[in-house]
């Protein structure tokens, strides 16, 4: 379809399409710089539709605040306007109120975000050209992609056939696991999604296994202190907090991401899988161990529907192997990033975007190698490490994308 030229008056300066909390900070900065912007998406859709009821934030209280420029709309502040007073660190953050702390943030930050789905994203005369739901399209100058986890859920090979037969699934799929009550659930993974979905499984009356290749589970351990600061200082000086948690390396990571994109792509690789690598927040630990089948040193071989159910051959690290039977399998594999994933981009807009693996590579503002075409969050952890994969990551980057869109004009 012929799209007629756009001129500079009713050009966008910049679009925004994702409203979670990568998506609310970058607008949030954007609009701190006075840029003029349109925004897209359902506000906290994700942590809404994608995460299940009861779950509660890995991150401390201290680390869960959404990032705007003057850092005015923040957790703390939320909870006051509930008539509650502020918890520390050794309270957990419920997911439903997270939900509610970012819905007031948009209405705060940005009262006129629009939540018609954008159908497409193509280049366009030197910028980009947006096709909405509604059979809108208009021009934008520059394009902010925070599309979060949706795109990214990874189902391992063995499993596709099954997840095919609906046998077998990712806890992306599912807000409520009450579903799954009365049945047998393996539960594949060891990091804090699976142990968390075997905790909800179990307390919603289901039948957990856990099936992890590792040789036992991790746990973190809990705050030394409610508050940060309340911490004695020899032990801040040996261990200083940081949104990650306390220690040197977490420190690194959590304050100098944009040291992080010089590293080589295989060693930023190997950081971005081992850093808070798989394992479950303190508070699982109490929900898991003894409450919780599980099978350690073991991982899918193959698997197949059988008798209306799941059959899994699993192996141990010795070679020798074991049957699993299951009514469903729950693939809690984490997630991973593939340009080739979001559809909303056009195919050629897709080709265009240089990856490192299938995550983007960008520069030090975030911008991929199509000028004007900016990725956040997940998208952006290859580049700029762990902490993106936190929300705790979203004023490092609302400030870095909001200044390189200022800076191209």
């Amino acid at each position: 379809m012929a799209v007629p030229r756009s001129t500079a008056a009713d050009t966008v300066p910049v679009t925004v399409i994702g409203a979670g909390p990568y998506g609310l900070a970058a607008a949030a900065h954007l609009r701190a710089r006075g840029l003029r912007l349109r925004a897209f998406g359902e506000p906290m859709d994700s942590w809404r539709t994608r995460m299940p009821a009861g779950m509660f934030l890995k991150s401390t209280p201290s680390a869960s605040s959404i990032a705007d420029a003057a850092g005015a709309w923040n957790l703390d502040r939320f909870r006051a306007t509930e008539g509650r007073r502020s918890e520390g660190d050794l309270h957990p953050v419920p997911l439903d109120e997270f939900v509610r702390y970012g819905l007031w943030f948009q209405r705060q930050i940005l009262p006129d975000l629009d939540t018609t789905a954008v159908r497409e994203v193509d280049t366009v005369d030197g910028g980009f050209r947006i096709e909405l739901a509604s059979g809108e399209t208009f021009a934008s100058r520059s394009v902010v992609l925070a599309t979060g986890l949706g795109p990214f859920p990874r189902i391992p090979g063995q499993l596709v056939e099954l997840a095919r037969a609906g046998l077998a699934s990712h806890p992306a799929e599912h807000a409520d696991l009450s579903g799954f009550a009365g049945k047998r659930v393996a539960v594949i993974g060891a990091g804090q999604s699976a142990l968390e979905s075997a905790a909800l499984l179990r307390e919603a009356g289901a039948e957990p296994i856990v099936v992890a290749r590792t040789d036992r589970l991790l746990f973190g351990e809990p705050p030394d202190e409610d508050r940060p600061e309340q911490r004695p200082l020899p032990l801040r000086l040996v261990k200083p907090a940081t949104p990650l948690g306390p220690g040197w390396s977490h420190r690194a990571f959590s304050g100098a991401p944009g040291a992080y994109r010089y590293l080589p792509s295989g060693v930023r690789e190997h950081f971005l899988r081992t850093v808070l690598g798989p394992s479950g927040a303190w508070w699982l630990r109490d929900r898991v161990e003894g409450r919780v089948e599980v099978l350690t040193g073991h991982g899918v071989r193959s698997a197949q529907a059988a008798d209306g159910g799941a059959r899994l051959t699993l192996a141990d690290r010795q070679g020798g192997s074991r049957v699993l039977e299951a009514d469903h399998v729950l693939a809690a594999t984490g997630y991973r990033v593939d340009v080739d994933q979001i559809d909303l981009l056009a195919p050629g807009l897709r080709a265009r975007v240089r990856r490192d693996g299938g995550a983007p590579k960008l520069s030090a503002g975030f911008e991929s190698s199509v000028p004007g075409l900016y990725f956040t969050g997940l998208a952006a952890a290859a580049t700029f490490g762990p902490v993106l994969r936190f929300v705790c990551g979203t004023g490092f980057a609302g400030h870095r994308i909001s200044a390189a869109v200022v800076a191209r004009g």
